[in-house]
């Protein structure tokens, strides 16, 4: 629980100093009740993306009797807070470790999992973008493009990612995440 805490604290101060930084007067005027802000949309950001979705990995582990929790990668979120004082957000948070008998099939399902919450929730939050409107709509676009972005960042069939798991696994199943990942990234610019 402590990794998981501090993984989802780094990520959250480090994209409070990206959209601090580039948004200062999106919230208030004031400098600090921005940040503040800023400080608890990340929170929520971060929340819904990232955790969501090592708990969907987490929770499948279980699910076939394996034991699962989530280790921080200390140099990842210290590399993360780093480039945020840049503006550029590159994450390796760390991972959820699994142990017990996983197979081929249930690796990738369980690899499967985390860029799926990602993936479902962008969908929604995609749909939401068409009934909000103002602050919230920008809000909501947050949301949808990061679930999208960090699924298919996952979706990289380069190991340690959860592509090179998935498509190990099953190749139609990679390609339809892969495709219905694209295609909503694409619906951002079109």
């Amino acid at each position: 629980m402590q990794h998981i805490a501090i993984s989802v604290a780094v990520l959250s101060l480090a994209f409070t100093i990206i959209y601090g930084r580039s948004n200062p007067t999106f919230f208030s005027e004031n400098i600090a009740l921005n940040t503040a802000m800023w400080l608890f949309t990340s929170v929520v950001i971060v929340s819904v993306c990232f955790l969501l979705h090592e708990l969907g990995h987490k929770f499948v582990a279980q699910r076939y009797g394996a034991w699962a929790e989530y280790r921080m990668f200390p140099m990842g979120l210290g590399l993360c807070l780093l480039m945020s004082f840049f503006g550029f957000l590159f994450a390796a948070p760390g991972a959820v470790m699994i142990a017990g008998y996983i197979d081929n099939k249930r690796n990738g399902v369980i690899s499967l999992a985390g860029p799926l919450v990602n993936l479902v929730l962008g969908a929604l939050f995609i749909l939401l973008l068409f009934v909000t409107t103002g602050r919230l709509n920008a809000i909501i676009y947050l949301l949808a493009h990061f679930n999208v972005f960090l699924a298919l960042f996952n979706l990289i069939p380069i190991n340690p990612l959860d592509g090179s798991k998935i498509i190990k696994w099953n190749v139609p199943v990679y390609i339809a995440m892969a495709a219905a990942g694209i295609a909503m990234l694409l619906s951002f610019y079109i």
